[in-house]
Order: structure tokens, then sequence, then C-alpha cells
């Protein structure tokens, strides 16, 4: 596999219909709004999060993650995948294949301190801090592809290390004027009868842009290949339609362009790829329930691409309803 070369920008656009894309607990999970403008808002977490769950549906490593079920802190996290990891010594050492030195000082704190939680805590010891961080940037580069392309800050004792994320994102907010469902009461009645009650609270309709960025020097540090942005741009298209919660259905990705630079060039090249968006309800704004209510013009997007030198190629992708015309393919 390959480090990440070159730097990226892309566009994300999904839609969200009769829904909650991103409630929020400061306003009894209301859909994020800014009243001002009437325009949904989405965070980029939430959006990393259909990415990291996607990824765990699909077998890949997530650090981001609970164990056995529950909410743990970064600090057990670790602890418990360095106790699975010191019970396979095929990976050991594969791992410590680098440093055969440092795969003989880990080998003389097990035979030391034969409990796996006993060598956790020699490892956050200071006169093994080689040996902590060199496994830790192993386990990242790796194993965690969630930290390989969003970065953590490991605020773990004798562990301590932050990676920036190559792959950064915008919060996302509606290309239209969004109105709110009424909301309803809806009860959840549990095995003896008694009920909880709450309010259901949804958009009408929200075709939602995100503007993100996937940088070439930061992919170095974590160890992000261009193996891992191609399984992302997957993840990105595929997660939002596949959680399965009573509150998200109905949601669907209907456009991803990436700007691939030349080799050097840095990103940005372009600014906010949204700016180049335009969406203009057909008839009443206020009444806008389903994609064909908009009229959605990339043309700016695509000239701007095209006209600009430092672009190589566009990563495009559309759903049902949209089109974009490549002005810069691959190859």
């Amino acid at each position: 596999m390959s480090l990440l070369q070159r730097s990226s920008d892309f566009l994300f656009l999904y839609e969200a219909t009769q829904c909650n894309p991103n409630g929020d607990p400061d306003y009894d999970n209301k859909p994020r709004m800014d009243y001002d403008t009437e325009t949904n808002l989405v965070t980029d977490t939430r959006l990393k999060r259909y990415v990291r769950d996607y990824l765990k549906a699909t077998g890949h490593a997530i650090f981001v993650d609970g164990e056995a079920g529950a909410k743990v802190s970064p600090t057990t996290k670790l602890q418990a995948v360095v106790g699975r990891l010191l019970a396979d010594e095929t990976q050991l050492d594969s791992l410590f294949a680098e440093q055969p030195s440092l795969r003989g000082q880990l080998q003389q704190l097990s035979e030391v301190e034969q409990n796996p939680d006993k060598i956790f805590k020699k490892l956050q010891s200071r006169e093994n801090r080689d040996l902590s961080i060199y496994l830790l940037a192993q386990l990242v580069k790796r194993q965690f592809i969630d930290i390989r392309l969003f970065g953590s800050a490991f605020a773990v004792e004798g562990f301590n290390r932050a990676y920036t994320g190559p792959v950064q994102l915008s919060w996302g907010y509606s290309l239209n004027q969004v109105k709110l469902m009424e909301s309803s009461t809806i009860a959840s009645t549990m095995n003896d009868e008694n009920g909880t009650f709450g309010k259901d609270h949804r958009v009408h309709y929200s075709l939602l842009a995100f503007n993100g960025t996937i940088n070439r020097f930061a992919a170095q540090a974590s160890g992000l290949t261009n193996e891992d942005v191609e399984l992302f741009r997957k993840a990105l298209w595929e997660s939002i339609p596949a959680l399965p919660t009573r509150s998200k259905l109905n949601q669907y990705p209907k456009l991803y362009v990436e700007v691939v630079y030349k080799d050097g060039a840095a990103n940005g090249q372009l600014g906010d790829l949204r700016s180049y968006v335009r969406a203009a309800s057909i008839a009443d704004e206020k009444a806008v329930r389903r994609l064909e209510d908009l009229n959605v013009d990339f043309s700016a997007l695509a000239e701007a691409i095209s006209a600009n030198e430092a672009v190589d190629y566009a990563v495009v992708r559309t759903g049902v309803g949209l089109t974009f015309a490549n002005p810069k393919p691959r190859g």
C-alpha cells in the first residue's frame, strides 16, 4: 500500500426527507438549524460517525468506539487493544519488524509482568516512552483507519501524541431553506406497560452540502494510504442510507466531487466548493419537499475545476436525480 502523495478538496451532498439529520440536544433534539437563514445544519462529527459505523460494520478496526458494547475512555480502549495485541505473537512480530530492538524490550516487559494490565502500566512509564510511542504509531498505521482518516489527540498517559487528521470536514448546511414538520408526541411502551413520551422532530426536505479536504502532509504522519482514501469515498457514500434508525431513514447521497491537485499543489486552490453551487426552488421556497422541487446548478463548479491549472483530475459520483459532467476525468 502506498502513502497518499497528493492533496485534494471535496464536495459532498446528501438529501434528508421527513427525518432528523442531526438532533440538537440543547433544543429538545430538534434538527440543528440556522434560524436566521432557515437552513438546516449537520456537524462534522455526525458525518464522521456515519463513516465510523460503516467501517466497523464492514470489518474494519475503529478506535473511537466502545468495548463489549459499552462506552469507555480512551485509556480503557487503548488498554484493551494492547491486551489483545500481547496475545498475538504473529501480529507483534509484524508490528515490530522495523524495530526488533523495541520488540525485545516489549518481550522483556512481558516476561517480568505477565499480566497484560501490568504490562500496559509499564508501557505508560517514562523509561518506556520510545516503545509506547512506536507501538501507538504502528497501531494507527496498521489498525485504526478512523485515526488515519480523522486523527485524534491521545491524552493517554505514556502514549500522549496528537495525530492531525488528513481528512477534515466542515459543518454541513442545506442548500435550500428548510421547514420543520409539525412535531408529534411519540410514546415508547416498555414491557411493564409503562411508557416514555417525547416529541418527534423532523425536516420536510434538506439538501445538505459539506466541504472537505484531504491533506497529503498530515497523511504522512498518520499513515493514510491511497487505498484508505478509496475506502473513505466508498464509506462516505454508502454509510448515509445504511443507518437503520427511525429518525435517520430517508437519507440518500446525491453528489461527491473530489478535486485532486497536481503533485506539490496545496489544498484550497478553489476555496469552499459549496460556494460554486446554486440551488433555487422551482416554485415556493417554503414548499420544497423533494429534490425535484429544486433547480441545482453545478456549472460554476465545473468551470472552476476546468480552469484551474493546479487541478490534475476530479473524482465524481452522482446519485439519482443529479448530473455533473466531470470536467477533468482521471487519466
